[in-house]
Parts: C-alpha cells; structure tokens; sequence
C-alpha cells in the first residue's frame, strides 16, 4: 500500500504541478522557488516509492524473457541512454529557454521531440521487462506514465503558446522515435550515452546487466 499510495502521489503532484496549479503558484511564489519546491516535491515523492519498493523484498517473477528479451532490452537501454544524454544539448524545452528557435531539429531532437521522456520511458519499459516482479509494475510503470503522458501535455500547451512556430517545429520532428526517418543522434549524445549506458549497467545492484551479463 505504501508504494501504490507514493506512486499516486508522485504522479499526481507531477501532472498537478505541471498543468492546473503551476500558474497560480509561479504568481504566488516566483518561478524560482517554484522550480526548487517542485523539484524537491519531485525527489520526496520517488524516494518514498524507492523506499516501499526495497521494503517489499523479493518477489517471484510473472515472466521469463529470455535471452533474446535480454538482448532487445539491452539495445533499448543503449537507445534510451543516447536519447536522454543528447537532451541537454539544445533542448529547447529546459529552463529558461523559450521554444524552437525556428531551425531544424538536430541532433536526438530529429528522433524524436521529447528524447529525455523517451529515455526515462525506455528504461522504465526495460526494467520492467526484464525484472518482471509485481512491485516494478507500480514503480516502473509510473515513471512510464510520467513520461508519455507528460511528453503529450507538454506538446498541448506548447502548442498554445507558441502557435505557427511550434508547428513549424513539429513538422521536422515526430513524437515516436524514428516515426521521420532513420536520424543521427551527434557524436556527443552517442558517445556520452554509451558511456552512461555502460556504468549504469555496470554499477547495476544485484545481478549484472547490459552487456555485462555476458562479458566475464
């Protein structure tokens, strides 16, 4: 009960936070602070559900993969790692950046327009896979939740801000991954991916993971 009821919490304040309350709470506290208390709203939430998860234990698996599930998930894991990388570089949706600029998307965002929401999506799908224990269906599957659906929010009100210039920017770059096209993520994001892909893996608790399951 406790992590369903902080899974519910973390979404909710997320999807609160980032729609019907966000703008009486800038005007209210400044953009600022708001960041900093939605942040720390963000770490209290999933550190409370990583908290009922470990306290849950062992659990019998709903599933085999299979080796040739390890290996798809491993790819997928590889892919999510570049995409989440190359999303701070040029991401026009950070902080304190105001939309497209008007130039063609580069780089992961010729992928896909939401490459961080798609990496956290990715490895959330992966881990729920392979690991297939009941418990990750309540924790993988919210941070799954969070990023598609809020990768979708993110594009309606995008849409209503910006008007011609987000659509002019939608129309180089898709939702889904490679919807366009086979696109180059940029050498920075692939090699910096690889290179978070594989300590990830590596320093992965409990059993190896990635292409260490199979090296050694």
């Amino acid at each position: 009960m406790g992590l369903v009821l902080s899974a519910i919490a973390f979404l909710g304040t997320h999807f609160l936070m980032s729609h019907p309350l966000r703008a009486p709470l800038v005007r209210a506290m400044g953009e600022g602070p708001f960041r900093v208390v939605y942040s720390l709203v963000a770490i209290l939430t999933f550190g409370a559900m990583i908290y009922f998860y470990g306290k849950i234990g062992r659990e019998p698996p709903l599933w085999d993969v299979g080796e040739a599930g390890w290996i798809a998930g491993t790819l997928l894991m590889w892919l999510g790692s570049i995409l989440f990388v190359g999303s701070f570089v040029g991401n026009p949706a950070l902080p304190g950046m105001r939309g497209p600029s008007g130039a063609p998307p580069r780089g992961v965002f010729a992928i896909t327009r939401h490459p961080m929401m798609w990496g956290f999506a990715l490895w959330g799908i992966v881990h729920l896979a392979l690991v297939a224990i009941p418990k990750a269906l309540f924790l993988d599957g919210s941070i799954i939740l969070l990023a598609l659906a809020g990768a979708a929010g993110q594009d309606r009100k995008k849409e209503k801000l910006l008007g011609d210039r987000w659509y002019a920017w939608v129309a180089h770059t898709s939702f889904i991954p490679f919807a366009r096209g086979i696109r180059s993520p940029g050498a920075l994001a692939f090699v910096g991916g690889t290179v978070l892909w594989l300590g990830a893996t590596w320093l992965h608790p409990g059993h190896a993971a990635g292409v260490w399951r199979w090296i050694g």
